[in-house]
C-alpha cells in the first residue's frame, strides 16, 4: 500500500468526509438566524400588546382614521353620598281590637280608606251597655236620695245636740250615716262612669290619621274584649320613616356632616337602586353600634305625599354627607383603566371640522364618582376626549369625530340615568 492509500484509509477511519467541513462552517450562521427570528417575533408581540394598553406606535391603523364619539370635561359639583339598604317603617301602626264583648252591627270603613282621628270604624251592639248605664244611673239616684235624707236628719240632730236634747252618741251615729251614704254615692258615680265608658267602646273610632288595611271582620260576628285578633289595622302613611344601616367606618362622615348642617338630605331609590321614588332627611341615629354586624341604625323621615313608600318596603338610601364644588367632571364611559393608572384619549386638532384630528393618551387621577360621572384631575374643563371605539385607538391615532347630533343623542341617553352632579355656572 502506497502513501496515498494510507491517507485515504486514515480519513475513512476517522469519519471525516468532504462535506463535513462545509457543514461546520454553516452552523453558527444558522444559530444566529434562529436567534434573530425569535427576537423579531418577541418584538412584534410586544408591539401588539403595547398598542392594546396605550403604548403602541403612532398611526391610525390599517383602515385609516377611526370614527369616534366624544365627551367634554365640565366644571361642576358632585355630592358625596353614603349608600345603604333600608326598610320603610311607619311612624305609627295601630292594631285596633274590641274593648268590650258583643256582636258587630256595622263595619263603617272601606278597605284602603284614609281615616282621621275619631272617624267611625266598627259598631258593636250597644243595647246591653245602654241597659248597664241605665241601671247604674238608677242606683246612683237612689243613693243620692238616701244621702239627702241623712243630711236633713244630721242638721236636726245637730240642733238638738247643741241644746242638749239628744246624747252625743246619737249625733255622732248620724254623722257616720251621712258619710256612709256619701261613699255609696261615690261608688254609684264610678259604676255609672264605667258603664258609660263601655257604652262608648261599642263605637270604635280611629285613634290616628292613617290608612286602613283589608277588612278583618264582618258584621254579625261575636268579638271578645281585648282579643288577640284585631278588627282593623291602621298605618300612618304620611309622613313615614326609613330605617337603614351604615357601616361603622362611615359614622365619622355622618357625624361631621351633622355638625356642619342642621339637616342631612337623603334620596330614596327602589329595591333595584335604579329609580328615585322619594326624598327625605335624616331624623336621628341609634345610640349604639351593632357589634355583630359593625353597623349603626339610622332613621330618616319622608313626607311621602304621593305614598310611593309603603310599610316594610325595601329601599336604597343615598345619604348626602358632603358636596364638592368647582371640580372637573367626566363621564365614566370615557375613562379607561390599565394595570397602572386611569387614562383618557385626549382629542387634539382643529377646533372646527371633523377631520385632521388625533388622540393623545393622557393619564388622569380619579376621585369621587357616581353612576354617571367621576371627578378627574389631569385634564381641564372644556377638554374633549374619546368616548368609544377604544379597542381601535392608540396614542397618535387619527380620528374622525361623529356629528354633533349624534353626540347630543348620546348625552340625552346618559341623562336618563340617575346622577348626583350638576354643572356650576361659570
Amino acid at each position: 500500500m502506497d502513501d496515498n492509500d494510507k491517507t485515504v484509509t486514515a480519513k475513512a477511519t476517522s469519519g471525516w468526509t468532504p462535506g463535513s467541513r462545509k457543514r461546520s462552517r454553516y452552523w453558527p450562521w444558522l444559530l444566529g438566524a434562529a436567534i434573530l427570528a425569535i427576537l423579531a417575533i418577541a418584538f412584534l408581540t410586544h408591539r401588539h400588546s403595547a398598542q392594546q394598553a396605550p403604548r403602541g406606535g403612532r398611526g391610525g391603523g390599517a383602515n385609516g382614521p377611526v370614527t369616534i364619539s366624544t365627551a367634554t370635561a365640565e366644571k361642576g359639583s358632585m355630592g358625596i353620598y353614603i349608600e345603604a339598604l333600608g326598610t320603610v317603617t311607619p311612624v305609627y301602626t295601630v292594631s285596633v281590637v274590641a274593648r268590650v264583648a258583643g256582636q258587630i252591627d256595622k263595619v263603617e270603613y272601606k278597605e284602603g280608606q284614609h281615616v282621621h282621628v275619631g272617624d267611625p270604624l266598627v259598631e258593636i251592639d250597644p243595647r246591653p251597655y245602654q241597659a248597664a248605664v241605665l241601671q247604674a244611673k238608677g242606683q246612683l239616684e237612689h243613693d243620692q236620695a238616701l244621702l239627702a235624707d241623712a243630711q236633713l236628719d244630721l242638721e236636726r240632730y245637730k240642733e238638738a245636740y247643741e241644746s242638749n236634747a239628744i246624747p252625743q252618741q246619737q249625733y255622732q251615729t248620724q254623722v257616720a250615716t251621712v258619710q256612709q251614704d256619701v261613699g255609696s254615692v261615690d261608688v254609684d258615680e264610678g259604676n255609672l262612669s264605667n258603664a258609660m265608658v263601655n257604652l262608648e267602646y261599642t263605637h270604635i273610632t280611629s285613634p290616628i290619621d292613617g290608612r286602613v288595611g283589608l277588612r278583618l271582620v264582618d258584621p254579625g260576628n261575636i268579638v271578645q274584649a281585648n282579643g288577640t285578633t284585631p278588627l282593623v289595622v291602621i298605618t300612618q302613611m304620611r309622613p313615614t320613616t326609613v330605617i337603614f344601616n351604615v357601616a361603622e367606618d362611615d359614622l365619622p362622615k355622618v357625624l361631621s356632616a351633622m355638625r356642619k348642617k342642621k339637616e342631612l338630605t337623603m334620596d330614596i331609590y327602589d329595591r333595584e337602586d335604579q329609580n328615585q321614588i322619594a326624598t327625605g332627611k335624616l331624623l336621628t341615629l341609634d345610640n349604639q353600634i351593632n357589634t355583630s354586624t359593625g353597623t349603626l341604625r339610622l332613621r330618616g323621615v319622608s313626607s311621602n305625599e304621593d305614598e310611593s313608600l309603603y310599610p316594610n318596603q325595601f329601599v336604597n338610601v343615598h345619604l348626602l354627607v358632603d358636596t364638592l364644588h368647582g371640580i372637573t367632571l367626566l363621564p365614566n364611559s370615557a375613562i379607561q383603566m390599565n394595570s397602572e393608572s386611569a387614562y383618557v384619549y385626549l382629542v387634539k386638532g382643529p377646533e372646527n371640522g371633523q377631520t385632521n384630528k388625533t388622540v393623545q393618551i393622557q393619564t388622569i387621577t380619579t376621585g369621587a364618582s357616581d353612576a354617571t360621572n367621576s371627578q378627574v384631575d389631569g385634564i381641564s374643563p372644556g377638554d374633549v376626549v374619546a368616548a368609544d371605539n377604544f379597542s381601535r385607538l392608540s396614542d397618535g391615532s387619527k380620528v374622525i369625530v361623529r356629528p354633533s347630533s349624534g353626540q347630543e343623542q348620546g348625552q340625552g341617553q346618559q341623562g336618563q340615568h340617575k346622577s348626583h352632579h350638576h354643572q356650576d355656572s361659570q
